[in-house]
């Protein structure tokens, strides 16, 4: 039985192009933020993406991208269908399966680990350009059995400005060099507000960690992310800010992100 699930898995990831594991070494640095952001980012370009929700305990990714209550679907094969966002972007979520949003699930790692393969196995992904993992956050045995089962094509970090944040994307910046992860580069979100009022720019969380550490650790910086109260208010509403305010800074931050992305691909 064993030998079957993996033959479904290895097929399913035969059909996807690229694999981005996007982590932290921390949490609480808006990863999943950056992830349906990214996304959705690399779907206004006409590429077919898949975004996996693998964070069981803390699944976000529905909600953020308007999606939450619905269900997957089923073929007549077996097979699940994921939730489509848009016409170039599905989702897969353990969110889709809760009958409560406020039960937590109280699982250990075999069964979690499960879940995830059967995401993998069972679900009709089709062919996609870009497969973006949004893992648990840290360098713990979660991210560790996400990064083993889904062997990606590139890991992306994501970080903030302030030190302490900075030494945990270090730590993530070697974790993933352990486990021969490509590294695409690292993202500083976060990183500066300008005042509606007066223009001025505030460095909340400091400036420029991200990038300092990226040419430390000799990694791509592949840009930075404003603080924009409009994020937090689009995310709780579902209306992702690269969808809802395209002529945000945020938005045109991840477009440039993304284009240096495929520019250097994770090949």
């Amino acid at each position: 039985m064993a030998n079957q699930e993996d033959e479904k898995v290895k097929a399913t990831l035969s059909r996807m192009k690229n694999r981005l594991l996007i982590f932290s070494g921390k949490g609480g640095v808006g990863k999943s933020t950056v992830a349906a952001n990214l996304g959705l980012a690399f779907a206004k370009k006409g590429l077919k993406v898949g975004l996996l929700d693998v964070d069981i305990h803390g699944p976000n990714l529905a909600k953020m991208l308007g999606v939450e209550g619905q269900r997957m679907g089923a073929t007549g094969k077996d097979r699940i269908l994921p939730v489509s966002v848009t016409e170039n972007l599905k989702l897969v979520s353990m969110a889709f399966l809760l009958q409560d949003p406020d039960l937590p699930v109280i699982w250990r790692g075999p069964l979690k680990m499960k879940a995830i393969r059967q995401f993998l196995g069972d679900v009709e992904w089709g062919n996609l350009d870009w497969l973006i993992v949004d893992s648990p956050p840290g360098t713990g045995d979660e991210p560790l059995s996400v990064a083993q089962l889904i062997p990606a094509t590139g890991a992306i970090i994501v970080t903030t400005p302030q030190d302490v944040s900075i030494l945990d994307s270090r730590k993530a910046v070697n974790f993933a060099r352990k486990l021969n992860l490509q590294i695409v580069g690292i993202i500083e979100n976060m990183s500066g507000f300008v005042c509606p009022h007066c223009g001025e720019r505030i460095n909340l969380f400091k400036e420029g960690g991200g990038e300092r550490a990226a040419a430390e650790l000799g990694v791509t910086f592949l840009g930075r992310v404003p603080i924009d109260p409009n994020i937090v208010e689009s995310g709780d509403d579902g209306k992702p800010f690269v969808s809802s305010q395209p002529e945000s800074e945020a938005t045109k931050a991840f477009t440039r992100i993304v284009e240096k992305v495929i520019e250097r691909g994770t090949g």
